[in-house]
C-alpha cells in the first residue's frame, strides 16, 4: 500500500503547480489576480501565523491540541490556529530541517518568530533553520500537509512525516521536559 501515499503526495505537488500565484495571494491576503508570480522557493509564510488566514499577530504562530481521526481512531493531536494538523519529519534533527526544494512545497514548514502554545506542557520554540524561524514541539519541527483540511488528517505516514502529538518525546538536542514517546505509526511505520 505504500504506492497510493506516494500518488497522493504528487498530486498534492502537481496542485501546488497548477495554482502557482493562488497559493501566494491567499497567504498574503490578497486576490489571486493582484498576486505577483512566485518563484520556485518554498513559501515559508505557509505557516506562519497559524496558517492561511489567520488571526494571529503577523510572526506569531498558535500551537494547539485537537482531536483527529487518524488512521481510522480517534487521537488528541498538534494542529494550527486554523486547525490544520501538524506533521513532524522523522530525518529531521532538532535544529535542522531536511525538508527542502518540492518536498517543503507539499509540506510546508510552520514559521514564526514567536510561537504560542495553548493547553500543551511540552515547549514551543523557534529553531532558526533554512526555512527563517520554524516552529517546533519538544525540538521537532512542524509542518502542514498541502491535502489536509481543518481536523482533517491525510499526510499520516506519507514520505516519513508523522502526527505531531502533544505526548512526543523531546528530540535529542532540546532542552524541552521528556514525555511519552512519539504514537507509533498506525500503518506500520513504513511512511514514504
Amino acid at each position: 500500500m505504500q504506492r497510493p501515499k506516494i500518488i497522493i503526495a504528487s498530486v498534492a505537488v502537481a496542485a501546488i503547480a497548477a495554482v502557482g500565484g493562488t497559493t501566494a495571494a491567499l497567504a498574503s491576503g490578497s486576490s489571486p489576480s493582484s498576486a505577483a508570480p512566485t518563484s520556485s522557493a518554498p513559501a515559508t509564510n505557509a505557516g506562519s501565523a497559524g496558517g492561511m488566514g489567520g488571526s494571529a499577530p503577523a510572526g506569531s504562530a498558535v500551537v494547539r491540541t485537537a482531536q483527529a481521526t487518524v488512521n481510522g481512531k480517534t487521537e488528541t493531536i498538534l494542529v494550527n490556529a486554523q486547525g490544520l494538523p501538524l506533521y513532524y519529519y522523522r530525518p529531521d534533527t532538532a535544529t535542522q530541517s531536511s525538508v527542502t526544494g518540492q518536498l517543503a512545497v507539499a509540506w510546508p514548514p510552520l514559521t514564526s518568530s514567536a510561537p504560542t502554545a495553548t493547553g500543551l506542557s511540552g515547549k514551543v520554540t523557534a529553531v532558526m533553520d533554512g526555512h527563517g524561524s520554524q516552529v517546533a514541539y519538544n525540538g521537532h519541527l512542524l509542518y502542514t500537509f498541502v491535502t489536509d483540511r481543518p481536523d482533517h488528517v491525510t499526510g499520516q505516514g506519507v514520505q516519513n512525516f508523522f502526527v505531531a502529538t502533544p505526548g512526543m518525546a523531546s528530540l535529542a538536542g532540546t532542552s524541552a521536559p521528556a514525555a511519552s514517546a512519539p504514537a507509533a505509526p498506525a500503518n506500520g511505520g513504513y511512511g514514504y
